[in-house]
């Protein structure tokens, strides 16, 4: 597991975040987990909530706040939660969509149900807690993060299920923001590339993406570090996009042409990643639930970034 950096508050910050009352989904680990220590040490009050419960119960232990353990594909479930934890907190100012989860899928031939579990994970999962936290954060001061990805913009191989989940992410923040605008919450949207977190690390280490690419991305690996420094600035700024790093953001309105240049770059052994991909049995990046016969996947589940 890939161990995210405890990094020390930027005291400009704190202002803007000390006594804030934060809900983060997919904090037991990455970045999640990362923001969750780094507003805790500018004094936010910082409820988490994720699959991992003991993941979840340490990152509760180091910040002082209620945890719960909630798979955010379920609605009921997401229901309680957020009710829960915004009843412990007395209220809630800023909520982070961040639980997500990654697989390959060649769009031909790929296994059964994981287009699904993108959806039901990384879409249904921000919008169904979106739907319970909005009402506490409209407020002037108020905000919601949805984290979506570069994927939403520029899309590749073997990630369709990815980038069509988290493109409906930046569609559904974008549609957020202009209806919340009159009670003065505003809502963000974040944008990352390949950052060295267990998504990552688990998600191009395939056989399929070692055909493709011998495992690389084709933009590098970003230390966390970056992401976190930009989420730090963008909950305290309540900022439309966060990007990292931050090439990402002068790429976001250029994304036609971006995508026209991916999909000009050689990629030789493309076929053969497809091939393998095809028959390749891989997890997702976090552990789901077990699959019923012919490879369909049982409901629920969740994951952490």
């Amino acid at each position: 597991m890939v161990t995210v950096p405890a990094l020390a508050p930027r005291a400009a910050l704190t202002p803007h975040l000390a006594g804030r009352r934060v809900l983060i989904t997919g904090a037991a680990r990455g970045i999640g987990r990362g923001l969750a220590l780094l507003l805790a040490g500018h004094g936010a009050r910082v409820a988490v909530l994720g699959l991992e419960p003991d993941g979840l119960a340490e990152v509760a232990a180091s910040t002082g706040g209620p945890w719960r353990e909630c798979d955010v594909s379920d609605p009921e479930a997401v229901r309680a939660a957020v009710a829960e934890l915004v009843n412990e907190l007395g209220g809630l100012d800023v909520v982070v969509a961040n639980a997500g989860i990654a697989a390959q899928l060649p769009v031909v031939g790929g296994r059964e149900g994981v287009m699904e579990r993108h959806l039901a994970v990384n879409l249904l999962g921000v919008y169904y807690t979106l739907r319970e936290a909005a009402p506490h954060i409209a407020h002037p001061g108020g905000y919601a993060l949805l984290t979506a990805s570069l994927a939403a913009a520029v899309h590749l191989p073997l990630l369709g299920a990815y980038s069509v989940s988290k493109a409906g992410v930046e569609a559904l923040g974008n549609t957020a923001r202009q209806e919340l605008r009159a009670s003065g919450a505003r809502v963000g949207v974040a944008y990352y590339s390949e950052l060295d977190t267990d998504m990552t690390e688990r998600g191009f280490g395939t056989r399929a993406g070692q055909a493709l690419s011998g495992g690389r991305t084709i933009t590098g690996v970003t230390p966390v570090e970056k992401a976190l420094r930009a989420l730090e600035r963008g909950v305290a700024r309540r900022s439309r996009v966060v990007a990292a790093p931050g090439w990402v953001r002068p790429v976001l309105p250029f994304r036609a042409v971006a995508q026209r240049a991916v999909e000009a770059w050689p990629l030789p052994s493309l076929s053969e990643a497809l091939e393998v991909a095809r028959t390749e049995e891989v997890d997702f990046t976090t552990p789901q639930p077990e699959p019923l016969r012919g490879g369909r996947l049982r409901p629920g589940g969740g994951s952490e970034r």
